[in-house]
């Protein structure tokens, strides 16, 4: 029996197509947010502006560097929902130790002004405190083998709890004037620092996961555990570094987001750990584990981001919002779980 002949012209053609089918199945989220922020600056030209552009990259900022904390965990096969929990206890907490001395209702009345100094002092007892919650929940998850989706669910109701009971669910305000700075300064009158901390985080963290034996075990663990663990990778220790590094992200994000809205509350960060896990699926970090980018997070991010500022200048209400933001959430799942059954 004579084999078919194949022309081989006919061979890059398929390829193209199937590519760019997959292509778009599995950034269709994007393609779509994208025709939609085209739609919305057509409806409302203001959308388009210059200022608007830099306050969508002010919001990216702190979530951007939250979402660099969720990412390692989602790596992993893990999770951590006691992200915005923290991140409102980070707040908070950076909120009652940085109020003006003349404010009438200062949390602690007889705290003294140490100067610009104090700043970077309370930031770092921002991130210890959170980091200690961090080590938690990787030692529950490594040595309790409790699945991190319970652990951090648990540790979201008692940072929650530890939070109401510290400010007894107090709005807090009257920032001083070099708290307040720190988001909404600029460098040299140009650039935000807000947008230049977020950019230091992204690269150290680009070269943790990149340059450094941590990242290799981390993509390791999220691969295959088991063949991580026999390959001689210390899986418990680089899953605590991750979640109290985690930690420590959202305690920075949460000391940005209280010095750039001026004020915090307890509900503050509320539901940010879902923003956080659906920007880093869009931006291809698998829930699956072992695959994912930090240009991919920010990307992520910034759909998302475009995606809340496009339904508010398009007058959506806000119910109505809520009910798109977690269709984006469920389909980004859905088609990180697709890419994984496929690629099995």
């Amino acid at each position: 029996m004579t084999a078919k002949k194949i022309n081989a012209k006919d061979l890059p053609m398929q390829t193209k197509k199937i590519n760019a089918k997959d292509f778009l199945i599995n950034n269709g989220i994007i393609v779509v947010l994208i025709m939609l922020a085209i739609f919305t600056a057509i409806k409302q030209p203001s959308f388009g502006t210059p200022d608007n552009l830099k306050n969508i990259a002010l919001n990216v900022a702190p979530r951007f560097i939250i979402a660099c904390g969720v990412s390692g965990c989602l790596i992993t096969r893990g999770t951590d929902l006691s992200a915005g929990r923290m991140v409102g206890l980070s707040a908070c907490l950076a909120g009652t130790l940085l109020q003006k001395p003349g404010y009438s209702g200062k949390f602690f009345p007889n705290l003294p002004d140490f100067g610009i100094w104090w700043v970077f002092v309370v930031l770092l007892i921002c991130i210890a405190v959170c980091a200690i919650f961090g080590l938690i929940n990787g030692m529950v998850v490594s040595f309790l083998q409790v699945p991190a989706f319970i652990g951090t669910l648990g540790m979201q109701l008692i940072v929650y709890g530890v939070c109401l009971v510290y400010t007894n669910a107090t709005p807090i305000g009257g920032y001083r004037a070099a708290y307040t700075e720190v988001a909404k300064g600029r460098l040299l009158g140009v650039i935000p620092y807000l947008f230049l901390i977020a950019l230091a985080i992204g690269l150290i963290i680009w070269f943790v996961y990149n340059k450094t034996p941590h990242g290799k075990y981390m993509y390791a663990i999220g691969g295959n555990e088991q063949a991580a663990e026999v390959s001689g990778v210390n899986t418990k220790k680089t899953k605590i570094i991750i979640y109290v590094t985690a930690a420590a992200l959202y305690a920075l994000g949460g000391f940005l987001v209280g010095a750039k809205s001026g004020g915090s509350s307890v509900n503050m960060g509320m539901g940010w750990e879902l923003e956080a896990i659906a920007a880093c699926t869009i931006g291809g970090v698998s829930v699956n584990g072992g695959i994912g980018k930090v240009s991919g997070v920010l990307i992520g991010v910034l759909v998302f981001e475009i995606l809340k500022t496009c339904l508010q200048y398009l007058g959506v209400d806000t119910n109505y919002q809520y009910i798109a933001q977690g269709i984006v959430i469920v389909v980004a799942i859905a088609l990180d779980i697709r890419k994984y059954i496929a690629k099995k």
